[in-house]
């Protein structure tokens, strides 16, 4: 095991907190499968506790391997999947299915293994990748708005294009991360405000169309309008319901909370296992526990600010950046929505809710963050070697000058010796 640790390269803070954040998730998850296995009458505690194990362990597989590449290669990825993403994306809307009551194909299913994969999840750190990618390019040279236009807001609204009619949540998130990060990223504002602008019409467009042509997009605009509506309603529907029941869950908890695997309203609140983990996390561990999880994804948010911080090159920084804060803002938006903060979303919550694409795409965004904090390691160690082999080299050359004047002084005093005259004591009694 000792061997393997000292294998984990990367900052160890960003290590250690993830770590702690899969440890953390295993009892909420298998407390909250009761419903998936009592309620729905599917599957085994067991079962779904192994199965959150195993969606773990690849995940950590994923992290471990992504972060010994070199994460300049990235780039050259990005370049690779972006088409690769479009196509998928475009398969999903056509051909994919739904999984736990979504509302619009989401999910594709992978031949052979029986899993299902959630294509919006790897078009997010692909974007995201090539995004800082391009900001790292044409950083400190001249550029246009039609270039910028052309290399960068194509690709990016077209994978929002494909993604908003199923999941307006995730749309949303990615936009505001992508514009975040041109941001950070020293694009001009003037140009960042047009597009989003653009972004806005083109929004308000869709949906007039999608109300126009409510056949070709059922379900679509009529699901955010109702959440919308509900959000700042009292209406009585699903929604509504899933909200209550959290909220009756957080309240239950109190300080302390009802202890672990005692929660009551994992039993009734649909998605307790995934989207409203959170609320069963304070259910069972009260004010403190959700207080605790909510620190330790600060303090990641920390780490990951610290590493931007330390990253030698700007594309480190921007790969640090696009690429971490999205979790801890996942994380947010998923807290606040069991609290009711926020309207429904279908956000989970990072390395604790079940579901293994988006443990998976997390752990990617991970390991290539550590790829990047490993490098500076790397390069901090070498210029530590580096130093330690000068001031090496420096003490020998110092020794041999200190010889060699030593030498000097002796091959002196024995020629002053040598050349006294023997008769000098007698001649000077």
């Amino acid at each position: 095991m000792s061997e393997f640790i000292k294998n984990l390269k990367g900052d160890k803070g960003i290590w250690a907190l993830v770590f702690l954040l899969a440890l953390i998730s295993f009892m909420p998850v298998y407390s909250a499968s009761t419903n998936l296995v009592y309620v729905i009458g599917k599957g085994s505690t067991l079962g779904y506790l192994v199965k959150h194990l195993g969606h773990l362990f690849l995940g950590f597989c994923i992290i471990y391997f992504v972060h010994k590449m070199p994460y300049h290669y990235t780039k050259a990825l990005s370049m690779l999947l972006m088409p690769l993403v479009v196509v998928l994306l475009i398969y999903t809307m056509f051909q994919g299915t739904t999984i736990g009551g979504a509302n619009a194909s989401r999910w594709i299913s992978i031949p052979f293994v029986g899993l299902s994969f959630q294509t919006s999840s790897l078009a997010f750190i692909v974007l995201m990748v090539y995004v800082a990618k391009y900001l790292a390019k044409i950083k400190d040279k001249e550029f246009t708005f039609k270039s910028s236009l052309i290399e960068l807001w194509m690709p990016v609204f077209l994978v929002l294009i494909l993604i908003l009619p199923a999941n307006f949540s995730t749309t949303a998130l990615i936009f505001v991360m992508v514009c975040m990060l041109v941001f950070v990223g020293q694009y001009p504002i003037k140009y960042l405000i047009g597009i989003i602008g653009a972004g806005v019409v083109f929004l308000i467009l869709f949906i007039a169309m999608a109300k126009a042509f409510p056949d070709a997009m059922p379900n679509r605009v009529k699901t955010w309008e109702s959440r919308i509506e509900r959000f700042s309603s009292n209406k009585t529907d699903e929604d509504n319901y899933q909200i209550d029941k959290a909220k009756i869950a957080i309240a239950s908890g109190r300080i302390y909370g009802l202890g672990p695997g005692k929660s009551v309203q994992k039993n009734f609140l649909p998605q307790s296992s995934s989207d409203f983990i959170y609320a069963i996390i304070v259910e069972e561990y009260g004010l403190v526990g959700g207080l605790g999880i909510l620190f330790v994804y600060m303090l990641l948010f920390f780490r990951f600010i610290v590493c931007a911080h330390k990253a030698s090159s700007f594309y480190g920084k921007l790969l640090i950046i696009g690429l971490g804060f999205p979790i801890i803002f996942q994380a947010l938006i998923n807290m606040g929505v069991a609290v009711e903060l926020l309207p429904v979303t279908g956000q989970t919550l990072p390395l604790i809710s079940s579901g293994g694409t988006s443990i998976w795409m997390t752990c990617a965004a991970i390991g290539v963050i550590l790829s990047v904090s490993k490098k500076d390691e790397e390069v901090a160690a070498d210029l530590l070697e580096s130093e330690k082999r000068n001031d090496a080299l420096q003490r020998i050359i110092d020794k041999e000058i200190q010889l060699e004047e030593e030498r000097e002084v002796e091959h002196k005093e024995a020629k002053e010796e040598s050349s006294k005259n023997p008769l000098e004591p007698i001649l000077n009694q």
